[in-house]
């Protein structure tokens, strides 16, 4: 198997004020092509800068980050904004779903950055909403469905690029435990047709989803 991610020696500081706060102390990670892993730790453990530095939204203070073959660990903002569009799609405890948009809009919204045509990112949205069997919902706007089909909308949106990587933060933690076991079965079956699923999560019942539960302590892997 080839590895997807590659992490090494990675570390990130803070400046609060005059002195220096070591969040992450050296993290070694290696994630293969079709993983499915949870990430685990307190508060404080560094695990949402760590996520962040995965989904090239942030950059390490030292170290490589290797994602698909590329060294993303010193590009600048531009080149890590189009890595995120290609590489990964994101699922976010909060859905992030834009209000005045209908389900179908907001899933094809990657692809208008991608410069797709309206026919084509409308065919792709719809194909999408229902493999999360929201066929039935795709002129509803965010406020017109439940906590559960705004997640499921957010998921179709995060495939929709066919990403190398789906990270899912905390994504059933608004969720009551019926519809957070509807939104897992949906990622289990994304992960069985191929996807890698890099999960962060509090909750043990989550993570026993993943085929491997990475536990982060004090800026370093347990």
């Amino acid at each position: 198997m080839s590895a997807l991610i590659e992490i090494s020696g990675l570390y990130k500081d803070y400046e609060m004020g005059t002195h220096v706060v070591q969040v992450l102390k050296g993290i070694n990670l290696q994630i293969q092509k079709n993983e499915y892993v949870a990430l685990m730790g307190p508060s404080g453990s560094g695990k949402s800068t760590l996520m962040n530095i995965l989904g090239c939204l942030d950059t390490p203070t030292k170290g490589t980050y290797i994602l698909n073959g590329t060294d993303v660990s010193s590009m600048d903002d531009d080149a890590l904004a189009a890595v995120r569009n290609q590489e990964i799609g994101f699922v976010f405890q909060q859905f992030n779903l834009l209000p005045r948009l209908t389900a179908l809009q907001n899933v094809a919204l990657p692809l208008l950055y991608a410069g797709i045509s309206k026919t084509q990112r409308e065919a792709q949205a719809a194909a999408m909403l229902e493999k999360v069997n929201l066929a039935d919902r795709t002129d509803h706007k965010p406020n017109e469905l439940s906590g559960g089909q705004c997640q499921r909308v957010a998921i179709a949106r995060a495939l929709i690029n066919n990403p190398s990587m789906i990270l899912a933060d905390e994504p059933t933690g608004n969720l009551d435990s019926n519809t957070s076991a509807e939104i897992m079965e949906i990622l289990d079956n994304i992960h069985k047709s191929g996807n890698t699923i890099m999960l962060v999560t509090h909750e043990e019942d989550i993570a026993l989803h993943a085929r491997r539960v990475i536990r982060l302590r004090d800026g370093l892997i347990e």
